[in-house]
């Protein structure tokens, strides 16, 4: 034989006469229409142990040979094992499963060791046929082929013709061959493709660690009281699907709290998509987070799905959230309270398992008492509000966070850049109305400023102007988010307030409320009237500001 060494313990191997000929011409029709649906099936799948039941299938159904299996070297014991029998769902065959073959065992041992075809016209005939399958009939031939790839041997396809040997067993060996190699190509492509999935697999995870150091607590500075907190509260939400709403003035971090607070969740492995609703005016926000159907309007050529949909089984994180109109409130509140929704344009509702953070700077409970935003969505979005303090009220962190961000812009100028202290103290003096970033454009322009790297107080330039317009480090929609102050810190009324000095611009907010409460005897709703505030307004600032209500 050419391509095959046959070992033959009974009679010398007959060639096929002109009496076969008709008999060799059919065999071949039929082992070409195998190989066909033989190649068909294997480029249906990857799956190798599936793939192969169905060649033996195959040669069971149409190519005569209904007793078959392939087996396959284990890459640690370089033993062969059994991957597909072609009887091998009947209950007699169950343990077919621990069946190995170990080098120089039986014929499959032999062909392990010396990687070459087998072919026997009686299977009975050689004393090292083993059968530990219990499979095969001793008077039936039987020809076993070495599964290769790229001259390395991964397994052996074994299969016994149905009938006694015709003298066209040469024939047979050598589409028993064929199909061998064609399981061998489907084998380099299978390892190929799990090789590249382990690539993509331990990318994924190196990305993941990555992104999660990246967007860890260690990365968001702040180590004041005030800050210990948020992270405390971050940390225990940040194992549940709970809607977060953060709230805080512009500049104090809130992205990057609910970065920390999806990485380090149960979805973390899923989708993180963010969207600033501000950025886009009604029409496109809707079809951005819903999307949209072909159609639906000018320029939807085709479907496209929204945000909500991209994020389905991880979050989204909504930015000023309270800059969306109240009519595109309502269709949000849908979502958030049954979790479906309908693409523009179509009537097809999808449901979707995504977990909602929210963030705005806005003072919510005003906005709710002007009508400006819906109080149902208000309830739904506020189940745990973060406050996010301002960077005035942490002084105690800015020198920290004035190294990182300055170690940050060498790195990007690709230079060693210092800070002096008296630069600091400038800085700690400083109230921040922009917060972290007007600190980090504060730095950038002294960086720029600076020829030999090293930043003075001279190249400290603020906007005296601006913090002017803060007075005692408050002003914005959401005044002071002071929950680093002292509980207890509370005047008395041997304090000296009265009326006439409420509106006193050297009063910071807290003192303001205090003072209000005090005199109107820490009756919530007369002191909102003193302050011109509603109630709500004023259990809010109570809330956000850490003041203990006194009971009298």
């Amino acid at each position: 034989m050419n391509a095959m060494s046959g070992i033959n313990t009974t009679d010398e191997r007959r060639s096929p006469g002109d009496a076969q000929a008709p008999g060799l011409a059919r065999l071949r029709r039929i082992e070409l229409e195998a190989l066909y649906h033989v190649g068909e099936i294997l480029s249906r799948s990857l799956d190798f142990r599936s793939t192969s039941r169905e060649v033996l299938r195959v040669l069971d159904e149409q190519a005569g040979m209904s007793r078959s299996m392939v087996t396959v070297v284990d890459p640690e014991s370089g033993d062969l094992v059994i991957n597909a029998v072609s009887v091998e769902d009947d209950a007699d065959h169950s343990g077919h499963a621990s069946v190995r073959y170990q080098s120089g065992e039986g014929l499959l041992g032999l062909i392990l060791d010396e990687k070459r075809t087998i072919a026997l016209s009686r299977t009975g005939d050689d004393p090292r046929f083993l059968d530990r399958l219990g499979l095969y009939d001793r008077r039936l031939p039987f020809i076993a082929a070495p599964i290769s790839l790229g001259g390395s041997l991964r397994g052996v396809l074994a299969v016994q013709p149905n009938t006694p040997d015709d003298g066209l067993l040469e024939e047979r060996t050598r589409f028993v061959e064929m199909v061998a190699n064609l399981i061998g190509q489907s084998v380099r492509l299978s390892l190929d493709i799990e090789a590249e999935k382990k690539d993509l697999a331990e990318e994924r995870d190196s990305l993941r660690r990555t992104v999660r150091h990246q967007y860890g607590f260690d990365n968001i500075i702040g180590r004041s009281a005030v800050m210990r907190r948020v992270f405390d509260q971050v940390r225990l939400v940040s194992r549940w699907n709970t809607t977060v709403l953060l709230r805080g003035e512009t500049g104090t971090g809130k992205e990057l709290i609910a970065n920390a607070i999806h990485y380090h969740s149960p979805r973390s492995s899923g989708a993180y998509v963010r969207l600033n609703c501000a950025s886009l005016p009604e029409n496109l926000l809707e079809s951005e987070l819903f999307g949209h159907e072909k159609g639906a309007f000018t320029g939807a050529v085709a479907a496209r799905r929204g945000r909500f949909e991209a994020a389905d089984g991880g979050t989204i994180f909504l930015d000023e959230i309270g800059e969306i109109s109240p009519a595109f409130q309502a269709k949000l509140l849908r979502v958030l309270q049954e979790g479906e929704l309908e693409r523009v344009g179509g009537g097809r509702t999808l449901k979707v398992d995504v977990r909602v953070i929210a963030a705005t700077h806005r003072d919510l409970e005003a906005a709710v008492d002007s009508g400006d935003f819906r109080e149902d969505l208000y309830y739904r979005l506020n189940v745990m509000p973060i406050m996010l303090p301002p960077l005035r009220e942490r002084p105690e962190d800015i020198p920290e966070i004035a190294s990182f961000l300055v170690n940050r812009l060498g790195e990007q100028q690709g230079r060693r850049l210092s800070l002096a202290g008296s630069a600091i103290r400038c800085l700690s003096q400083y109230n921040w109305p922009g917060n972290v970033r007007e600190l980090e454009n504060c730095l950038e322009r002294a960086a720029v400023m600076s020829e030999s790297g090293h930043i003075g107080a001279e190249l400290i330039h603020l906007d005296r102007q601006r913090e002017a317009l803060v007075p005692g480090g408050s002003g914005f929609a959401v005044p002071a988010f002071s929950a680093g102050a002292p509980a207890m810190v509370m005047p008395s009324a041997a304090s000296g307030f009265s009326p006439s000095n409420l509106n006193d611009p050297d009063l910071d907010e807290r003192t303001r409320v205090i003072a209000a409460l005090e005199q109107a005897g820490w009756v919530q709703a007369r002191a909102a009237r003193l302050l011109g505030m509603t109630p709500r307004q004023i259990a809010y600032r109570i809330l956000t500001l850490n003041i203990e209500v006194r009971k009298i």
